[in-house]
């Protein structure tokens, strides 16, 4: 099979797949079109999320058994076409749902302690202790909404803190020793910190909106490691604004491209809500790194070659 690579990943990717008899060829630089006229020579593709894998893509190519996404997400590729053309579809969630966990326990502990602000401080020559007296994770309800690979590692990160973990998602009777099911109304009931850990598919595109921010019960902290459409940015600036939520970290962003490698081009496109964000000092923000560790890029590629294997070899 003539696999044909189209980002740049972890070498144990094209080692691996070289050892089980796979022929590998990259490509990192044509453009769609240009990949378009010569795919159909290729049996398999790996993608980050370099461009779209949309209907117009699969017809051209012809003799496509396979696509494999080194990461989590799918969105970047028409799933019931792809099924309809009979190609298998790969993705590595467990290749960085530690990093992800990790991350997600980093934007908190950071958040409710001030660090960034107080870092900023100290190298200006401040030295304000009063203002940057933190809070404790434990004693406090954190819920998660999406209970698969990322929202489950993140749990399992929570397990050294005495804290309440509870989780909301669409598949009943999933709940293990590290986090507690509940309905969404519950969730929005209890928590003082919600993280989100789902794909974005037509129920999570701005479901973060005024009409969910209110049904909490109380001011809460976001955390958001999973996608930026998942959040409308004005309404969570004005929940910020009126403290119903008390800070927020954020590895995406709904301005991001679909290829998540900017956002853009200069500082006179940046929305005003955008601007809020990065002057607010309760706002951490990180560029879509939280599954993006040096471990992480090696274990995705991995579970990449295990999975075409399993499936090819």
């Amino acid at each position: 099979m003539n696999i044909l690579h189209l980002d740049e990943n972890h070498p144990v990717l094209i080692e691996g797949l070289s050892e089980l008899g796979f022929q590998n060829e990259i490509d990192y630089s044509s453009s769609k079109p240009e990949i378009e006229s010569i795919i159909e020579k290729y049996d398999g593709i790996v993608i980050r999320s370099r461009f779209p894998i949309d209907k117009q893509f699969l017809d051209a190519a012809k003799n496509l058994k396979f696509i494999a996404r080194v990461g989590a997400g799918l969105e970047n590729i028409d799933l019931a076409y792809a099924e309809k053309k009979a190609v298998k579809l790969f993705s590595a969630p467990e290749g960085n749902r530690n990093a992800v966990g990790e991350h997600s326990l980093g934007l908190i502990l950071n958040l409710f302690n001030k660090i960034n602000t107080a870092n900023a401080e100290v190298k200006n020559g401040e030295w304000k202790r009063e203002a940057n007296r933190g809070i404790e994770l434990d004693g406090k309800t954190v819920g998660i909404i999406g209970y698969g690979n990322m929202g489950k590692a993140f749990a399992k990160k929570l397990r050294g803190f005495e804290a309440e973990v509870i989780f909301y998602d669409l598949k009943p009777d999933i709940e293990n020793g590290d986090a507690k099911q509940v309905s969404l109304e519950e969730l929005q009931q209890k928590a003082d910190v919600l993280s989100l850990h789902v794909p974005i598919t037509e129920t999570t595109n701005k479901m973060v909106d005024n009409a969910f921010i209110q049904k909490f019960s109380k001011a809460f902290w976001l955390i958001n490691t999973a996608r930026g459409e998942c959040v409308v940015t004005k309404d969570l600036v004005k929940a910020l604004k009126s403290k119903k939520i008390r800070g927020a970290g954020l590895d995406v962003l709904e301005y991001e491209k679909s290829s998540f490698e900017n956002l853009f081009r200069d500082k006179s496109e940046m929305p005003a809500d955008f601007r809020y964000l990065i002057q607010a000092e309760n706002v951490i923000l990180s560029p879509h790194v939280a599954g993006w560790t040096v471990e992480s890029k090696e274990k995705l590629a991995r579970v990449v070659v295990r999975k075409i294997k399993t499936e090819f070899a």
